[in-house]
């Protein structure tokens, strides 16, 4: 059969329903991996909604527990056709954020999929359930079609992601020799449009971690006390104005990269950053001198997540003992991670907020990591899914978010390439958390077209 047979056979699997049902069927199970009672909901996703589903397309799949007792189970499936062709590493993740249950809109609910117009309602949707499933429901089309895949692939589920990929390093450095292949071609995270694939090549890193000041033990009342008592709200807000002035350019000097080089810009340039999905661009705000683009994509940013200070919800006239912000750097190459922290603390000792301590996130760091846009896995992915959607895709060198990237290109030493299947305004680690319909159909047939392409090569 043709490559065209390949498409159209995914393009059936979408159209007679069947990707609807089998999405379905993954969003029933309740796999927050931030939930300590859902765990043994992570093994069971594994056990039922994987195994199965891969030992049919002819892998030999294997479960392993984490080495880390914080993770999730890993499942780790091999289809080897020949040990001389092309391997292929993909990766998908079967964990969830919390459901979030009591903020869906009425008519939704998290494990529940329910289809709306052009859209497909549940947790876990865009990220990650139906990313891998599109993957997956490709290679059985090229397979249908053809028989065979013409090169071999490897596929890691994990269950932990959403908790920092806890024990996946580990579990990679332990198991690299059974991992070992030639390029990564995975998908999470968002097309730049919804309507047109995007290709990108790594992530920013990400660190988070709460910034604390405790002045005293109890509030005492803010008549008898205000103006002879420190208050920490007030002084945890002036150290975190330091670090950012007030546009939200980052004042700390280390936390600046130098990897906005001019190859990196050009291949920024004239790629979209707003559409009618999601909130417009504060174009006043970020680094000055950069674009829209380079401030996402090229750049690092810092944002307060959170901020407490005595009881929000039922304020009371007292001067608070304490005050905490929850905070996060997301970088880019260029960026050293083991002295993001250490700089923090420098600069906060050099402005004398030298009381306020640090708490990084048990989650630890997402490495930053970027493949060159040149790459030929690159041009080899982009001109398959021009071949198939009849337009250039979007090519970026790394998502504006974070992955465990490193784990592949660090530990593995593998070229990265990722072709998301969702978009921007999907809420993603939200209520409400969706896929768009078309966007799925589109994604089953570039993805069929790349199998094909990947087993065809000359």
């Amino acid at each position: 059969m043709t490559r065209d047979a390949a498409i159209a056979l995914a393009e059936s699997h979408f159209d007679g329903g069947a990707f609807q049902l089998d999405l379905a069927a993954l969003v029933e199970h309740p796999t927050e991996s931030q939930n300590p009672s859902a765990r043994p909901e992570l093994l069971r996703y594994l056990d039922d909604a994987m195994l199965q589903r891969l030992q049919a397309l002819g892998f030999d799949c294997r479960i392993h527990d984490n080495p880390d007792p914080r993770g999730g189970p890993l499942l780790v499936g091999m289809r080897i056709e020949d040990p001389s062709l092309t391997t292929v590493l993909t990766y998908g993740h079967g964990d969830v954020i919390r459901a979030q249950a009591d903020q869906w809109r009425d008519g939704l609910s998290p494990f529940r999929l329910v289809e709306e117009g052009d859209k497909l309602y549940g947790r876990g949707t865009a990220d990650n359930k139906a990313q891998h499933l599109i993957n997956i429901a490709a290679l059985k089309a090229v397979l249908d079609a053809e028989g065979s895949l013409g090169f071999n692939i490897k596929m890691m589920i994990e269950m932990s992601e959403e908790v920092g990929s806890s024990g996946l390093a580990q579990f990679f450095r332990a198991q690299k020799d059974a991992l070992a292949a030639d390029v990564l071609i995975a998908s999470d995270g968002p097309r730049l449009q919804p309507d047109v694939p995007t290709v990108f090549m790594g992530s920013r890193g990400g660190a988070t971690f709460d910034l604390v000041l405790e002045l005293r033990d109890g509030a005492h009342h803010s008549g008898n006390w205000g103006g002879l008592l420190a208050d920490p709200a007030m002084i945890l807000s002036h150290a975190l104005a330091s670090i950012c002035d007030r546009r939200g350019q980052i004042l700390i000097p280390e936390w600046r990269p130098d990897s906005l080089t001019p190859a990196v810009r050009r291949s920024l340039a004239n790629l979209p950053i707003e559409d009618p999905s999601g909130p417009a661009v504060d174009t006043d705000w970020g680094e000055e001198d950069l674009t829209p683009a380079e401030r996402a994509y090229g750049w690092n940013s810092f944002a307060i997540l959170a901020m407490t200070a005595g009881v929000p919800e039922a304020p009371v006239n007292a001067i608070a003992a304490s005050a905490r912000a929850t905070c996060q750097l997301r970088f880019v190459v260029g960026t050293d991670p083991d002295d993001i922290l250490p700089a923090l603390r420098r600069h906060l000792d050099a402005k004398g907020f030298s009381a306020i301590r640090i708490i990084p996130h048990d989650r630890g760091i997402f490495h930053a990591t970027r493949l060159d846009p040149g790459d030929n896995w690159v041009h080899f992915t982009a001109a398959s899914l021009a071949r198939t959607s009849g337009r250039p895709p979007h090519i970026l060198p790394n998502l504006a978010g974070s992955l465990p990237n490193d784990c592949f290109a660090d530990i593995l030493g593998l070229p990265t390439i990722w072709v998301p299947h969702s978009y921007r305004g999907c809420s993603q680690h939200a209520p409400n958390e969706h896929v768009l319909k078309p966007l799925c159909r589109d994604a089953l047939r570039i993805m069929a077209g790349l199998w094909w392409d990947l087993g065809h090569r000359d």
